[in-house]
């Protein structure tokens, strides 16, 4: 069941290895379909059936498709992330001890600590370098296993098997040296920095490449898939989708992980500005803007439980989900999804329209699931939206796995949803219509 989205997908989580170069896979991939780079601190020059994106900070990127006219428009938006749970380094790293030296980090997001330890590890992210009073931001990632997290045998840890409770300032720090070394002499050596290093934001990142496996390849397994896999996958169906009277919209945001309370998360008014800029820049008036704004409609799309083989007691045993068995609708009655019945109803449409399976998800009563980006962004900019995601194990491990179907039936379920438009009648009446322009 290897196929060529899925083998893609791999390729692009590797080239990812933090959320400075997952913008940056994306930019390249944008660039290469002809898409105009613009910077926010300069003004925006459209023209219809124009294709452009806007990076912020390095690790958020919106990237829209104009329409030929504005007759009747509004926004179809899709918004994932790039950031996954991992440890991040301190800005004084240098931690000796005991004839080695290790780096000094700290957790961002819930991740499983137990899958970091024993693998290759790496460091990836970006420099702020100095020379005089110019200061200039390096991409960099180490290209070799740098650092690994060893764990204790089992003579020293009895009770290991038992439900150990890790230690963040004892247990998880990487060792990198059995020498005494200066970390950031370590960067301006491997990086030939000429300047000074006055910080970074650098994270650790698992090494091992992704790979299939199953009985018949149906499984696929990877650092990063929450939420890369959502974005890669969206972004295909973005760029090969034709336009139509919309403006389509794609948004990989950061900080998912940590609440997305940056100028560059989904809690920020990056999308606002963007969708504002757009209107200003065409001459639309506010008015129409507003206008626009009330038809439009949000995908939010990051990852979801599927069952476990080991413990199906956890999940709600009338909405749960299963790898490769199609694209999972979350819904939650405390609202951490947005999906309401209209808003599903709308996805549900579509994946019919597109011949792509789907399944519903909500949390076991009594068990407390995540959030995601639909209703934090929703916040800022508030449109009908719809929380769906791709089914997977071992969610937040340094090694996810999903199924190789699900990658196809994303990219065909959001291309035919950039390809739709919405016809609102007194807010109750709905039709999802198709008027492709090639």
């Amino acid at each position: 069941m290897q196929n060529a989205v899925s083998k893609n997908l791999l390729s692009f989580i590797k080239n990812s290895p933090s959320p400075f170069h997952a913008v940056a896979s994306i930019v390249k991939i944008l660039k290469r379909e002809g898409f105009e780079e613009l910077i926010e601190n300069n003004p925006f020059s459209l023209k219809l059936g124009g294709k452009y994106y806007v990076v912020r900070n390095e690790t958020s990127i919106i990237a829209f498709k104009l329409p030929r006219t504005l007759d009747n428009y509004s926004f179809n938006i899709v918004a994932s992330h790039c950031d996954s749970p991992c440890f991040k380094v301190k800005p004084i790293a240098d931690f000796p001890t005991n004839g080695y030296s290790r780096l000094n980090v700290e957790g961002y997001g819930g991740m499983l600590c137990a899958t970091w330890f024993d693998r290759p590890l790496s460091i990836a992210g970006r420099l702020i370098v100095s020379d005089n009073d110019r200061l200039e931001s390096k991409l960099v990632s180490f290209d070799k296993n740098l650092a690994s997290i060893c764990s204790l045998p089992i003579h020293f840890n009895r009770e290991a098997n038992d439900g150990y409770k890790y230690n963040m300032s004892v247990d998880m720090f990487p060792t990198i040296s059995e020498e005494k070394i200066s970390f950031k002499d370590l960067l301006k050596k491997e990086f030939e920095v000429d300047g000074e290093i006055l910080n970074y934001d650098l994270f650790l990142y698992n090494r091992q490449d992704g790979y299939f496996w199953g009985q018949s390849d149906e499984f696929i397994s990877s650092a990063k898939l929450d939420d890369l896999q959502c974005a890669y996958t969206t972004l295909l169906g973005f760029i090969k989708a034709f336009n139509n009277p919309n403006v389509s919209v794609y948004c990989c945001f950061d900080n998912e992980e940590v609440g997305s309370l940056t100028r560059q998360g989904a809690n920020s008014t990056f999308l606002e500005d963007v969708l504002e800029r757009i209107t200003l820049s065409l001459c639309v008036d506010k008015e129409k803007h507003h206008q626009a704004l009330a038809k439009s409609f949000m995908v939010s799309a990051d990852n979801a439980h599927a069952v476990s083989p080991n413990h199906p007691e956890l999940t709600d045993q009338y909405n749960n989900v299963y790898m490769n068995k199609g694209i999972v609708i979350k819904f939650n009655a405390a609202q951490s999804y947005t999906s309401d019945s209209i808003s599903s109803s709308i996805f549900m449409q579509i994946c019919k329209k597109a011949n792509v399976p789907y399944q519903i998800f909500t949390n076991k009563s009594g068990i407390r699931g995540g959030g995601t980006l639909g209703n934090i962004s929703g916040s800022h900019v508030s449109v009908s939206s719809v929380d769906i995601g791709i089914a997977m194990l071992a969610m937040h491990s340094a090694m996810e796995t999903s199924g190789t179907i699900d990658n196809e039936y994303m990219v065909k379920a959001i291309k035919e949803y950039y390809e739709s438009f919405l016809e609102i009648e007194n807010n109750t009446k709905i039709q999802i219509k198709k008027e492709t322009i090639e």
